[in-house]
């Protein structure tokens, strides 16, 4: 099998860290018998200052044709922040119907949590985050800038479709794991239309997974849950803004937003799916050759089980492990690795 594969490697270390996982894809694909190829895309902040958007307006179009996008990281001081993202990345999660985020949290053998007393076997879950509409919409507006009746409405866009389908997914995948738990972050108690709607939505779906048990936290206390018992959480599915909150809180108390990974995912597999890792283009350590690359390496692992290389994943999130276990650690970790020294130790484990 030959995978046709998107490289985006972005800004700051995205361009230091997406080689790193295409190297230790090319391996796999030696060990497991598969091939892929790879087409690298320069859609960044540096093309945005050379061309003053994102991508070109054919750039989607063209990303229709692989069968995976591999994404490093988006971002530059010199760019604002909602240009880059509303530039490329929301677009490509919209138009490209990517609408489960899928964030996995874990801490990892070696690796210690700035929880006291916790160990591997107390976190491990994954967050599902609804990627397409939610709070992150493009309905409002400004009105009277720079007087004093200056004003800014957003909107918050729930659809039924759009919140049963991320639900549906977030129910299935806790059906597959060993616990069977789904959590549904809320707060219905203080936003009147669209977390009671989400509520219902939950509910009504609950019901036809009885062998699922479903709980809801409103997201405040279920912030502090998550630091002080990560233990009670197995599958938690989120809206946008909430999902994406969570899922950084996560990885934190796993050791470092570093090795957190994502999926942004199709699963229906009609347009190709993004995998990227979370921590962003990070430009006060870009150049150095001291990024983590784990969050690359364990999103190029979502990337494989994604796309039916079940074997090569596992591989991979054994060769992961079994690094980070042995102590070799980057300095965000506490460790010495340099970036491709980690890939190296990650590579080695898997010939």
């Amino acid at each position: 099998m030959t995978y046709k594969i998107a490289l985006i490697p972005g800004d700051g270390i995205g361009r230091e860290v997406l080689p790193e996982g295409v190297r230790a894809l090319e391996k796999l694909a030696q060990r497991y018998d598969f091939s892929m190829t790879f087409e690298e895309f320069p859609y960044s902040c540096a093309y945005y200052r050379d061309n003053g958007v994102m991508m070109p307006a054919d750039g989607i179009e063209r990303l229709k044709a692989f069968d995976a996008i591999f994404l490093g990281a988006v971002g530059d001081p010199q760019v604002p922040d909602h240009v880059s993202l509303w530039g490329l990345l929301i677009p490509l999660r919209r138009d490209l119907q990517q609408y489960v985020n899928l964030r996995p949290v874990k801490l990892l053998p070696g690796i210690s949590s700035p929880l006291a007393g916790r160990g591997p076997e107390d976190i491990d879950f994954v967050v599902i985050r609804e990627n397409n509409e939610g709070e992150y919409s493009q309905v409002g507006g400004r009105m009277f800038a720079g007087t004093e009746m200056e004003l800014a409405v957003q909107e918050t866009i729930f659809t039924k479709k759009g919140v049963d389908r991320v639900m549906r997914f977030a129910f299935e995948l806790a059906r597959s794991r060993t616990a069977r738990h789904l959590t549904s972050a809320t707060k219905s108690n203080g936003i009147i239309h669209t977390m009671p709607f989400w509520d219902e939505r939950f509910r009504d779906l609950a019901a036809r997974y009885p062998e699922v048990k479903a709980d809801q936290f409103h997201i405040d206390i279920l912030s502090a849950h998550f630091v002080q018992h990560p233990d009670w959480f197995d599958v938690v599915v989120a809206s946008n803004l909430f999902g994406d909150i969570l899922s950084d809180l996560g990885p934190a108390i796993a050791g470092s937003v570093g090795i957190a990974a994502s999926a942004n995912l199709n699963p229906e597999k009609a347009f190709p799916s993004m995998f990227e890792p979370v921590h962003g283009s990070a430009p006060d350590i870009a150049g150095k050759g001291i990024a983590n690359p784990i969050g690359t390496l364990w999103s190029a692992q979502l990337m494989l089980d994604f796309l039916g290389e079940k074997e090569a994943a596992a591989g991979l999130m054994q060769a992961i492990e079994a690094v980070t276990g042995a102590r070799i650690l980057t300095r965000d970790l506490g460790g010495l690795a340099s970036t491709r020294a980690f890939t190296d130790a990650v590579i080695e484990r898997l010939t």
